[in-house]
């Protein structure tokens, strides 16, 4: 099926807002190198969730959609299907359209472009002697972060402003050693029991960029890793308070194009039936 406008298959991202991100950039220059033409990827900016479904459930040309905030958890249910590792984690960011039933599969492309970033920028003998890592937020985003350091054994604690609620997909694989209030947090638990700090939440993200999470900087030095998951901007205020201190800092732009392209890998294949795999 191709349209009068050479359009033949569909990509985007669901979330809101979406003015920070670079997902539809990256993929633009990716279909400019890449396939044949009537490739598009368009940015899918609903402010309710169920208009947005409707909307992409009536596009015949669909094939497949990234999911970020608000969305990673919320969308579950609106799924024919999920991989066993995003029922684990509790959160989707990539959908897949079956073509012929239109059932759509949810996975999880964050828990392995977080870890492979990481490890890239940090490397694996660091991580090895990783003493404790910090995360910051108990959303989506965190639950990937939670499951990569639940598989590669990093003992981690959990800092958010609603400790009651849920910190993971699931409780019986993963637990944060401890979940702190920030108000409960000092610069010598920083200094003696924590290694790195992965910021998981959406503070300083465009537009919002003189935000930052409210923990004692003062407890962070040169021997600290500190990873944001939020690109742009590049250097958020997190990083640059981080960077002040002396710690290693990266931003999330490696993991954006590491979970863009497992995606792009995933739809590719078609992998919207899965054997054997979990049902919503």
């Amino acid at each position: 099926m191709q349209r009068s406008d050479g359009l033949r298959v569909l990509f985007g991202l669901l979330g809101h807002p979406l003015s920070h991100s670079f997902s539809r950039s990256y993929f633009e220059g990716k279909f400019v190198s890449g396939p044949d033409g009537g490739y598009e990827y368009r940015n899918f900016d609903f402010p309710d969730l169920e208009e947005g479904i409707r909307c992409l459930k009536s596009n015949p040309f669909l094939k497949g959609f990234n999911v970020t905030l608000p969305y990673k958890r919320s969308i579950m249910p609106y799924l024919d299907e999920v991989s066993p590792e995003a029922a684990a984690i509790g959160a989707v960011n990539t959908v897949c359209v079956q073509e012929g039933t239109a059932r759509w599969t949810g996975f999880n492309t964050d828990t392995s472009a977080f870890w492979d970033s990481l490890s890239r920028f940090a490397g694996r003998a660091w991580l090895g002697g990783c003493r404790k890592a910090l995360v910051l937020g108990n959303g989506g985003a965190s639950q990937a972060v939670q499951y990569a350091f639940h598989v590669h054994g990093i003992r981690y604690d959990l800092v958010c402003r609603n400790p009651s609620a849920s910190s993971a997909g699931s409780h019986a694989l993963f637990r944060p050693e401890r979940i702190w209030r920030y108000p409960e947090l000092a610069a010598s638990y920083l200094e003696t029991d924590v290694s790195l700090i992965v910021n998981a939440t959406s503070l300083g993200m465009f537009p919002d960029t003189g935000q930052a999470p409210p923990i004692p900087y003062e407890g962070i030095g040169e021997n600290h890793v500190a990873f944001d998951l939020v690109y742009n901007p590049l250097e958020s205020l997190f990083l640059q308070k981080c960077r002040r201190h002396h710690a290693r800092c990266c931003n999330g732009l490696d993991m954006l194009h590491l979970q863009a392209e497992a995606s792009w890998e995933t739809w590719m294949r078609g992998d919207a039936c899965l054997q054997g795999g979990a049902g919503v």
